[in-house]
């Protein structure tokens, strides 16, 4: 009995030493900080990833320098090099960076003989901004694939004129000619949509469901316990009439809150708290379950919208873009839409969520901070949840007669084709209470030295214009939209006057010079040809002389980040 019971403690001595062996050379993998374990978000990454493992997948602990203790109680054995040495070496867990953007080319320039009709959607998304400033933070230049022009220039809020009740139309339209600020002989055009406003109290009633992922990858600060915080802000704002549920998804999916009124802030925020990341990301499921809740607790004639917080990064079920965003056009065929809200770094997948919240009547955002998710979820509150106009297109018919050439600046993921314009089944963007959307055209005038050789059989430069054109026009606007619920279309259409004498950049609004000022950023950004020498130095200036109130500081953080890039980029 005794002899068993001392080659039973001798075993148990051998394998705590074996133990102790593997643990030491497999922690020899991890990528450590100098002196010490990983920490911070790296950490609790790691750590989420070891916790969900799924069976048969290695991978490597946060830290293993603890020694191993006897099973009875005796002391840690230190690891045994002779056992360390012939243990296989495992191969380290790839942290490579798997981001993903739709990748596109800059809108060329356009002779106006060979194709005068520029047509694409109107888009209210900002989430490119916000993730722009979070690589510039961190000390990166962005992703070429990460700046959209559009989404820069549209995150600013603009003064424009807000319709009055009676207007016939839920947005007002304005133009604006002015010389452009990097190619002085050439001339800007402006498009600015300005939203009738509503006020909190009487946006209709709401039918929001979260749905959030709480996967393992969604563990670190800036995602999981940033996207609980942002959505008890939206919480807040919410009336007793509004109804919230929340859903969330990981391996499988989970309803956390069933249908509850607004103004039970305590069980809709304690719902939230509830939330821990861990385990794979069924996101389709996650998504089906949520429209599924929206359908039961719909408000006819209110909002019911499915707001979608993410990195993206989708690994079980249904993970193919196309066969998600069927299911998103689906469902908003139904009256329920789609917002998504982006968090993470190194693993989001942007393309995706931009992808889903246009099929989804939606807008996508990025959140890289509280204050972010303040300014989408608080500030903008009315133009995130309600919709004025749907489906809203844009077409500029240049006139040959007084432009030789134009480009589009920013919208190329927002093309559409001449013939889409008036085809009522294709999908557009959405405007929303209050929302701004603008549109920036640069043209060279009739006569002017361009950037496009012209065709050998079509009119040469000089020509006389055709019969019957418009000569105090420059271009004729047209905008089609749908108002909420309908199936068909409206247009709205008026010509572009040419002025007597072209405004400079010194003579215009803080608005228009601000704006132009973002999109010229953008545009360096992404490492255009298309401005000469316009860089950051002319940029900080244009837009030190157009900052205006800035009430929430957005213009003044605008100038830094300007200033920061120059700086990452020599």
């Amino acid at each position: 009995m005794q002899g068993g019971l001392t080659t039973l403690m001798a075993r148990r001595v051998r394998l705590a030493a074996l133990l102790a062996g593997l643990l030491g050379v497999v922690s020899c993998s991890v990528p450590v900080k100098e002196g010490g374990a990983p920490t911070g978000a790296k950490a609790a990454e790691q750590a989420a990833v070891a916790v969900n493992a799924p069976p048969n997948h290695w991978v490597a602990p946060v830290a293993a320098s603890a020694p191993v203790a006897m099973a009875q109680g005796g002391l840690a054995q230190p690891p045994r090099a002779s056992v360390a040495l012939v243990q296989p070496r495992m191969p380290a867990p790839s942290l490579a960076d798997t981001a993903k953007y739709e990748k596109f080319t800059d809108n060329p320039w356009t002779r106006v003989a060979e194709q005068a009709v520029s047509t694409f959607s109107a888009d209210v998304d900002t989430g490119s901004y916000a993730n722009v400033r979070r690589f510039i933070n961190r000390g990166q230049m962005p992703a070429k694939d990460a700046v959209r022009v559009e989404e820069l220039v549209n995150y600013f809020g603009y003064d424009y004129a807000v319709p009055p009740e009676s207007h016939p139309q839920p947005f007002a339209v304005d133009t604006r000619l002015l010389a452009s600020p990097w190619h002085p002989e050439r001339t800007m055009l402006r498009i600015a949509i300005k939203g009738k406003d509503l006020a909190k109290a009487t946006l209709p009633p709401a039918n929001l469901v979260f749905l959030v992922d709480v996967s393992g990858s969604m563990g670190p600060a800036d995602r999981l316990p940033l996207v609980r915080s942002a959505l008890k802000l939206l919480a807040a704002q919410l009336r007793p009439v509004d109804r919230v549920s929340l859903v969330s998804y990981a391996n499988g999916t989970r309803v956390v809150l069933e249908p509850t009124p607004g103004d039970q802030k305590d069980r809709i925020a304690h719902a939230i708290d509830t939330l821990s990341a861990g385990g794979g990301t069924y996101g389709e499921a996650g998504i089906r379950l949520a429209y599924a809740q929206a359908r039961e607790a719909k408000i006819p004639g209110g909002i019911n919208r499915v707001l979608l917080a993410t990195d993206g990064d989708l690994n079980i079920g249904v993970t193919s873009p196309q066969e998600l965003k069927a299911l998103v056009e689906t469902e908003r065929k139904h009256g329920i839409s789609l917002t998504t809200l982006g968090v993470g770094d190194s693993n989001y997948n942007e393309a995706l969520m931009k992808r889903l919240a246009d099929a989804g009547d939606g807008s996508y955002h990025y959140l890289d901070s509280l204050q972010e998710a303040h300014k989408v979820l608080v500030n903008e509150m009315t133009s995130t949840l309600a919709v004025i106009a749907q489906d809203v297109k844009l077409q500029v018919e240049f006139n040959p007669a007084n432009v030789d050439e134009y480009r589009l600046i920013g919208y190329e993921l927002r093309a559409l084709t001449r013939e889409q314009f008036n085809d009522d089944q294709v999908d557009a963007g959405d405007v929303g209470a209050g929302h701004t959307v603008t549109a920036l055209y640069e043209m060279v005038p009739r006569g002017g030295k361009g950037s496009v050789d012209p065709l050998r059989y079509q009119a040469k430069p000089g020509a006389k214009p055709a019969e019957g054109a418009q000569k105090d026009e420059m271009a004729w606007v047209k905008l089609r939209y749908k108002e909420p619920g309908e199936t068909v279309s409206k247009l709205v259409e008026f010509p572009v006057h040419k002025p007597a004498r072209m405004p400079t950049v010194e003579a215009a609004d803080a608005d228009l010079k601000f704006a132009l000022a973002v999109a010229a950023w953008g545009q360096w950004l992404r490492g255009s040809t298309l401005m000469g020498d316009y860089g950051p130095d002319k940029i900080l200036a244009l837009a030190r002389d157009s900052r205006g109130a800035d009430r929430y500081g957005h213009r003044a953080e605008f100038l830094r980040l300007v200033e920061l890039s120059a700086a990452l980029r020599h």
